[in-house]
């Protein structure tokens, strides 16, 4: 399968847009954001599991980002409440479930074969710092060479000048509304801009609180 595979284009997948199909597994259902392969995928995904649902224990040969958006996800290593950021690097294994229920943002097999680092943030108590531009906060989640990962937080009436990303970047909006010269972009809009883009984003009243991954697209 390859779905918005071309990572030199723009993509973008507003809440309106989402499909959710069934995983091989009872009560695990995703909605695929971009995708290469099959059931075996270089992949983002939102993922929803039901209350109870399970997944056998599997292992991850290209590592596996989680960010816990909103009902509590778990494995035999511990359980992670909505806002947790979990890296499980090559060669990790589990056996995730969930007993309430739970909505992820999923990345599988796009970590650097060195990148080797366990990650288990609970941004709801971690300390935010201050962004590069007035009215942003950043909360680091992670970085490895040119790749680098955070949450950040735009104050409501927030404008960031206009600037580039050679690396490209990649945002999922986790609360309020981002703009930029190219449209409006609710929460739960994702929006993946290719190496070289630029764009001048901005917040209304409302401020944003977005996912933001940059530098990962350069080949």
């Amino acid at each position: 399968m390859l779905l918005r595979a071309d990572m030199t284009q723009r993509a973008l997948v507003l809440p309106g847009d989402y499909q959710f199909v069934a995983s091989p597994l009872p009560g695990v259902q995703r909605m695929m954001l971009d995708r290469v392969g099959g059931e075996v995928a270089r992949a983002t995904s939102i993922v929803d599991y039901a209350p109870g649902a399970c997944f056998d224990a599997h292992d991850h040969d290209g590592g596996e980002e989680i960010l816990v958006l909103s009902g509590e996800f778990a494995d035999e290593h511990g359980v992670y409440p909505a806002g947790s950021y979990l890296r499980n690097p090559p060669g990790s294994r589990h056996a995730p479930y969930s007993r309430s229920g739970c909505r992820l943002l999923v990345k599988l097999r796009q970590f650097a074969p060195d990148d080797a680092a366990t990650v288990r943030i609970d941004t709801a108590s971690a300390p935010w710092q201050p962004g590069m531009h007035p009215g942003v906060q950043l909360l680091p989640l992670h970085r490895h060479g040119a790749e680098h990962t955070a949450l950040l937080r735009w104050a409501p009436g927030t404008l960031f000048p206009l600037h580039s990303h050679p690396g490209g970047e990649e945002m999922l909006v986790l609360q309020g509304v981002l703009c930029d010269e190219n449209g409006c972009y609710p929460a739960g809009s994702w929006l993946r801009s290719p190496c070289g883009s630029a764009h001048t984003p901005y917040t209304g009243h409302e401020g944003a609180v977005i996912y933001v991954k940059a530098g990962h697209l350069a080949v």
